[in-house]
């Protein structure tokens, strides 16, 4: 009975190895990329849209992401086996090896890497490549040394939408660096959100976000504001820099002020299920603001 149950595990294993790899590479991660690498490209693009080309950057700009979050599943395999919310991802469960994960992870790095070299330009490539190296060697050994290592890691998870702008252009103007700036703010409320909920669970693996330092969370739903704050004049900025008109001002104005209205509701109890619904709140956030984006500029 017991070898029929070995052999019965590992066929299950062995037929959900596609569907194992595929969480390797954090699917709502490289929705993101692909969301902002898109915007990038599309608000980077002067006159006809040349859809072949963003999607060439969208697969390569993907292909990076997806090798990168491989890499970090096995850099952080101790500790995501300490963490009940991860515990079950492939590797802390022994469903994948680590040299699997390492070798998937590399091979979509340097594949994506030759592939936007190869379909985009060099700056997009390097973009690319930044994106990956400071995500892997800066942000994941500094996660459990320093509350900062949110804000380190907010600076690659910020680039998608300039290798987007990069490919679409061959250079980096000061639309694109708003973007930046909208994508790098838009991270905290949306990251510290989630690190309140699993404030717990981080603290068990020694990680040092703000909220597992932060136990009142005074500082952690200050931060969370004033990020919110900040991102309502950002966003103000394509209309005022001409990338967009009138309707995407009013809207992003809408859109940020609502933001802050959920932040200044959650910051007033600061229970998990509040920070869960801040959360929903910022990935409403940012497919909206971008959309309108983009709308307003190929409406007028």
């Amino acid at each position: 009975m017991r070898n029929s149950v070995a052999t019965s595990a590992a066929v299950v294993s062995e037929s959900s190895r596609p569907a194992l790899y595929l969480a390797l590479t954090k699917p709502d991660v490289s929705f993101l990329v692909v969301m902002t690498t898109v915007s990038g490209y599309t608000l980077g693009t002067q006159g006809p849209l040349d859809w072949m080309r963003m999607a060439h950057t969208v697969f390569g700009t993907t292909l990076v992401a997806a090798g990168t979050s491989a890499l970090n599943h096995y850099l952080e395999r101790d500790i995501d086996g300490l963490m009940r919310r991860t515990s079950s991802r492939p590797l802390p469960s022994g469903q994948l090896q680590p040299r699997e994960a390492l070798a998937f992870g590399i091979g979509l790095i340097v594949v994506g890497t030759l592939y936007l070299a190869l379909a985009t330009n060099a700056l997009a490539t390097l973009l690319g490549v930044f994106t990956s190296v400071s995500y892997l060697c800066a942000y994941t050994p500094l996660k459990r040394r320093t509350t900062l290592a949110t804000m380190v890691g907010a600076f690659p998870g910020a680039v998608p939408p300039l290798i987007g702008w990069a490919a679409a252009t061959g250079s980096l103007t000061l639309n694109a660096w708003i973007l930046f700036a909208v994508l790098f703010l838009w991270q905290f409320p949306h990251f510290y959100a989630i690190a309140w909920m699993y404030r717990e669970d981080y603290g068990r693996a020694g990680i040092q976000m703000l909220p597992v330092v932060d136990r009142e969370g005074k500082r952690t739903f200050r931060e969370i504001l004033l990020t919110a704050a900040l991102l309502v004049p950002v966003s103000l900025l394509p209309a005022v820099t001409g990338l967009a008109g009138a309707h995407y001002f009013f809207g992003a104005l809408v859109l940020g002020m609502m933001l802050v209205e959920v932040c200044l509701w959650a910051a007033s109890s600061k229970s998990n299920i509040r920070a869960k619904w801040l959360m929903h709140a910022t990935v409403l956030h940012l497919p909206l603001l971008l959309g309108l984006l983009i709308y307003d500029k190929f409406s007028r």
